[in-house]
């Protein structure tokens, strides 16, 4: 092999496709390539060259390609590419012209193959065949494997017995002073559920143990006075450890001296009491699991713990490789049965029904599209029937106070009130069946910004709670209404259209403040919003983004191709948020946000990233088209 070859052979290695294609079928493609050079601005393909003659891989330099969106400006016109990228792909698989013109935007080099070589590697090779047909899903493929090997590489040390003891400590201690009785502490035991009961002083040290194995020994057997100090039947001869220690360090202790539990202790304060169930469960909390402690929890202690186990398991999913739909969708449904518990006890404790007759709670926005990550903050709201004799101001004053219960309550475990108040316990957002369709049909007819922005939230809607019926007939009323209203749907398209990919033309993106692009602003919302206006449009009644993508398609003539590279863009830009709000709030311990810094992806994502604004770019195009904007 000559030595210019192997210089390329190794250039190649570093990119995707090649890095996978078989050694002989690389060397076959580099011994047909040839190297051509283009001075910045210089023409290197263009739709009046006629069919696509040749597959280009940028060696050096950049290009630039001018993009056919309707009435775009300057800036959102152009896309770049840059070394390891290859191009034009679609022109090449179809035997037609290219779409775009592309240029060098600085001074470039690139390896060029000729068609007839790549229709020849297409049937040679199957990795190149793959990546050429489903780009965005090949690179998708490659991404997801480095974040499998890293997720389960962090989940192994979190559920490990190297993991420290500040890791594993499930709750806070349950304590009482060393005077309190037997008859209180075995009381205070039965109803926090726990195992144990430490005797602390006034400065929460540590004097003393109870457990329930001590109960038969020192209590029940010999029989003694319920009313004599606790601290008198208490294990005195105490075994710590500090939070820093190894969960190891506390297994062995247990062996060595057939303890049950372990203190932990930081400057001689409890913080903390690690059990043997803890040790050995390590976090590897199951489905079955935390559904069955969400459908009996009594306490708001017990569904925060609940909230945790909930982030826990999206961690170790995330380790498993389970998909970026799949996950929110665990997400979703887990939250719903938070949710869901929440608002039973609420509403038992008011007397206003456990099963929601009459009534029905409303999921919104993310968790109304099944696609709730980490970071969500609430959007919900009601909708009831008038009883008989009663009028829906009454009916909204009994529910109000409940609802915003439920809201406070949900914000303990973890969902921060809504900033803009879109919640049940706003009197805006607690109507009746009639005055939601008054609502809406406001909103359709007069379709100023604000009704654009409140249609934005509101038209995601899912039955959550009580009387599902309620939830269904609003949803077909509403596909019947606004499905006739073509200037609404024209109008919330072009609202939609403002908010256009950040890709820039002499880099990679166009940045917000400090440098930062929003993942959901930028990245998820242009699919949402085209998705919304595709399902209104062709009458199709499902919340998620995906489905109303997939079923609206088919109303609309939209290639399968085309579809399943918005979904693969969509998913990507998921599974970039849930890696970072994991980052950010498990990791670093900082509030979960959607700002990330790109430069600080490693190439492969930056990549798959700006494939996916393009992506987002063409779902764009395909609103314009619709609408003639």
């Amino acid at each position: 092999m000559s030595a210019i070859h192997a210089s390329q052979l190794s250039f190649f290695a570093a990119h995707a496709p090649f890095d996978r294609m078989e050694p002989a079928h690389l060397l076959w493609m580099v011994e047909r390539m040839s190297l051509a050079y283009y001075a910045r601005g210089e023409m290197i393909l263009s739709p009046e060259q006629g069919n696509a003659e040749r597959f280009l891989v940028i060696k050096q330099g950049k290009v630039l390609g001018e993009q056919s969106v309707a009435k775009a400006s300057d800036a959102d016109a152009w896309l770049e590419l840059v070394e390891g990228e290859c191009f034009p792909l679609g022109a090449l698989l179809a035997h037609r012209p290219v779409a775009s013109v592309y240029r060098a935007g600085s001074d470039t080099f690139c390896f060029e193959l000729p068609a007839t070589d790549f229709n020849i590697l297409l049937g040679m090779s199957a990795p190149f065949r793959d990546f050429c047909t489903r780009r965005i899903a090949n690179l998708l493929e490659h991404s997801k494997q480095l974040i499998q090997a890293q997720y389960t590489q962090s989940s192994a040390e979190q559920q490990s017995l190297t993991s420290p003891l500040s890791a594993i400590i499930r709750r806070a201690p349950v304590t009482c002073p060393p005077d309190t009785s037997v008859r209180r502490a075995l009381e205070l035991m039965h109803e926090t559920k726990v195992g144990s009961m430490v005797a602390v002083d006034g400065q929460m040290r540590p004097l003393g143990i109870l457990t329930l194995p001590d109960v038969l020994e020192r209590i029940v057997l010999p029989q003694i006075a319920l009313d004599q100090p606790v601290i008198t039947v208490m294990t005195r001869k105490l075994t710590t450890l500090p939070p820093q220690a190894l969960a190891h360090e506390a297994a062995l202790v247990m062996a060595k001296h057939g303890f049950r539990h372990v203190l932990v202790v930081e400057n001689e304060q409890l913080v903390g009491l690690v059990s043997e169930k803890d040790l050995f469960a390590l976090q590897r909390v199951g489905l079955r699991q935390i559904g069955s402690a969400i459908r009996h929890a009594q306490t708001v202690e017990e569904l925060r713990q609940s909230a945790a186990d909930i982030r826990s398991m999206a961690h170790n999913m995330m380790a498993q490789g389970v998909a970026a739909e799949q996950l929110t969708q665990f997400i979703s449904a887990f939250n719903d049965l938070l949710t869901v518990r929440i608002i039973e006890l609420e509403f038992t404790a008011n007397n206003l029904g456990k099963t929601g007759d009459g009534l029905c709670w409303l999921a919104l926005g993310s968790e109304g599209r099944f696609e709730q990550t980490l970071s969500t903050d609430q959007d919900n709201a009601l909708i009831f029937t008038v009883p008989e004799g009663m009028t829906a101001d009454r009916m909204r004053e009994q529910l109000l106070p409940a609802a915003r219960c439920i809201n406070d309550t949900l914000a303990l475990c973890g969902f921060p009130l809504c900033r803009g108040n879109v919640m049940a316990s706003n009197p805006q957002w607690c109507l009746s069946l009639e005055e939601w369709k008054h609502r809406f049909l406001d909103w359709i007819i007069n379709s100023a910004p604000e009704a654009l922005l409140h249609a934005a939230i509101f038209f995601d809607f899912r039955s959550l709670y009580g009387a599902h019926a309620l939830a269904e007939e609003l949803r077909l009323w509403l596909s019947r209404i606004a499905n006739g209203n073509s200037l609404f749907l024209r109008q919330m398209a072009e609202n939609a259209l403002r908010n256009r990919p950040p890709l820039g033309v002499m880099r990679d993106f166009v940045l917000g403040k400090e440098n930062m692009l929003d993942l959901k602003l930028n990245g998820i919302t242009p699919f949402v919003d085209a998705a919304r206006i595709f399902s209104l449009a062709t009458g199709v009644t499902h919340t998620s983004t995906i489905q109303r993508l997939r079923q609206s398609a088919v109303a609309l003539h939209i290639p399968e191709t085309e579809v399943d590279g918005w979904i693969d863009a969509f998913l990507f830009i998921q599974m970039l948020r849930l890696r970072h709000h994991y980052e950010t709030s498990v990791q670093a311990r900082q509030p979960l946000n959607n700002l990330i810094d790109p430069a600080m992806l490693n190439e492969l994502d930056r990549r798959i990233l700006k494939e996916a604004f393009r992506q987002a770019r063409k779902v764009q195009t395909r609103l314009a088209l619709n609408y003639q904007l």
